[in-house]
């Protein structure tokens, strides 16, 4: 079903400019806050912190990075976006509360904001520069990302290479971020925003949405991040753990939330190391094109 409206997401017209209300920097903006407020099991978020990032740490790096995603689609530059978004980030906070937000967004926020995002966005990726890699590299390494450890080809502390899709492409199979860059936004397009648009069409709240889509999410793509700290095993068993809160039920029977519950304190053992982020990431990435094609829309029950 899923794939079924992502094509038809794919196929709609972006409102013209009499109903577009927000700007790109403020859909960017209002994507990562919304992310960051929703309850997912596992994430930080408006009732729950982590010893060492904050859900305020994530309000100040949603608000630093607008800026920087509001003049994208004129400096048509996608690593000077990413880097120069991280910098501001920097500025607010030393937590790293958004590499893989702020990466995925910059593409998108390069398309022109009156311009459906799947029509201009594989030119934007099959164009990227020399220039565009040094400064992701760069960014990657301000951001001081947890977990990333070393890679035989197209290492972070290496120097950056001049073909930055083939470098997302060597770390595809391993970061579903980089899978972004090479099958043009295949699992933001087509599996995460018509996930969110489906459920509130069909009477869920958007908060209600968004933690089903992260869940089924999960259950479907081992969460990087997990993999990266804990290994492909724990990641394996974070996915059934998300299988078997879907198996349960939906939003609004007791069985589901109870085992949201279960997901949540499960993920929260051994020092947050089980933060599925880089859902996170996608949840986010999802949202800003809603946004930005106003298949989200204020105001937000």
């Amino acid at each position: 079903m899923a794939s079924e409206l992502g094509a038809q997401i794919t196929a709609m017209p972006v409102s013209d400019q009499t109903t577009q209300q927000l700007s790109i920097g403020q859909c960017a903006t209002l994507a990562c806050l919304l992310e960051s407020a929703t309850p997912k099991p596992g994430n930080v978020h408006r009732g729950a912190d982590f010893e060492d990032m904050t859900f305020t740490d994530f309000v100040a790096t949603a608000v630093a990075i607008g800026p920087a995603m509001e003049t994208a689609s004129t400096d048509r530059s996608v690593g000077a976006t990413v880097l120069k978004a991280i910098r501001a980030s920097k500025q607010v906070t030393p937590a790293n509360t958004n590499l893989g937000t702020v990466l995925l967004f910059a593409p998108l926020a390069v398309v022109s904001l009156h311009t459906p995002v799947a029509k201009e966005l594989p030119e934007i990726l099959g164009h990227l520069s020399p220039q565009d890699a040094i400064d992701v590299y760069e960014a990657i390494r301000l951001a001081d990302a947890s977990g990333l450890g070393q890679v035989a080809e197209h290492d972070i502390h290496d120097t950056a290479p001049a073909d930055l899709l083939e470098a997302m492409r060597a770390a595809s199979p391993r970061d579903l971020v980089a899978r972004q860059y090479v099958t043009d936004f295949h699992e933001v397009l087509q599996v995460t925003l018509p996930a969110i648009v489906q459920g509130v069409t069909s009477g869920w709240s958007l908060s209600d949405s968004i933690v089903h889509t992260h869940v089924q999410l999960m259950a479907r793509f081992p969460d990087s991040l997990i993999v990266r700290k804990c290994g492909e095993e724990i990641g394996a068993m974070a996915s059934l753990r998300a299988r078997a809160v879907l198996d349960a039920g939906h939003p609004g029977d007791h069985a589901y939330h109870t085992g949201l519950a279960d997901l949540d304190f499960w993920l929260r053992s051994d020092g947050h190391r089980r933060n599925p982020g880089t859902t996170a990431d996608l949840i986010a990435a999802g949202l800003f094109v809603g946004l930005r094609e106003n298949l989200i829309v204020p105001p937000f029950s």
